[in-house]
């Protein structure tokens, strides 16, 4: 079993157009590579919020999905969307090589203050049970930032080591779509960054797991949160990208 992965370390805005545009040409990218499936970061359609336009997403939603089965690209995208229940939830939304929808990881491990009760992010998106999808005949599953880091200062929920979960499930490759905040201190330059590093790693080699992780690019003239890349199940970088701004690698995994 094999897959043609391609990440997409591609700006992410709050403007649904600027999205779309940055989505399309990592679409571009990936057909241009043969690529059986294109991943990109948190809220990359929407944008990182629950106030986005459920018809303007919608509408996006749909030309992507058309345009990538037109060529055989299947798509774990990272948005933010209202369910038919009336529930918003972020997202990674999984799309076979046809354009069939397989279903959606919803984030878990969402952020929150440290305050009781929390502010924050844990209060505006619901949550789902992880999920198995299959591709290609190939058991794959999604994570969306911190679901996989379970970073301490960023949420009042305990670390419930979701990568672990998903390789008792069978899961071979993780999908890890990030959207992390980033500023000039060295707090978040080296010790956040290098945090975020060291658990990909870690549990890409205690889950005996590929993770492809990309993250938002915006603003491109500061590094991203977390490095971008696929980890093979030994902990090893494969593919890495750039520290900053848009960037896309691709790769063939060969599974056992």
């Amino acid at each position: 079993m094999k897959l043609r992965v391609v990440g997409a370390q591609i700006p992410v805005v709050e403007n649904i157009t600027s999205n779309f545009n940055a989505i399309n040409h990592a679409i571009d990218y990936a057909i241009d590579e043969c690529a059986d499936i294109l991943l990109t970061p948190e809220g990359s359609l929407s944008g990182y919020t629950n106030q986005f336009n459920q018809v303007d997403v919608q509408t996006a939603l749909s030309e992507i999905v058309a345009k990538a089965s037109k060529h055989d690209l299947g798509l774990a995208l990272g948005t933010c969307f209202n369910e038919d229940e009336g529930i918003c939830y972020n997202q990674i939304r999984f799309y076979d090589p046809n354009g069939a929808y397989l279903g959606a990881h919803c984030k878990i491990l969402r952020c929150g203050t440290l305050t009781d009760p929390p502010e924050g992010e844990i209060n505006s998106y619901g949550i789902k049970p992880l999920q198995v999808f299959h591709l290609n005949g190939v058991p794959i599953g999604g994570l969306v930032c911190n679901d996989l880091w379970a970073n301490p200062e960023c949420t009042p929920l305990f670390d419930q080591h979701l990568t672990q979960q998903l390789s008792q499930m069978g899961v071979k490759i993780v999908f890890h779509a990030v959207n992390g905040g980033r500023d000039d201190s060295e707090i978040s330059r080296i010790v956040i960054r290098n945090f975020h590093e060291a658990n990909l790693r870690m549990r890409a080699r205690a889950g005996r797991l590929w993770i492809l992780t990309v993250d938002n690019a915006f603003p491109e003239d500061r590094p991203c949160s977390s490095p971008g890349g696929l980890i093979s199940p030994n902990g090893q970088w494969i593919a890495q990208l750039p520290s900053q701004g848009e960037h896309f690698l691709v790769h063939t995994v060969q599974f056992d």
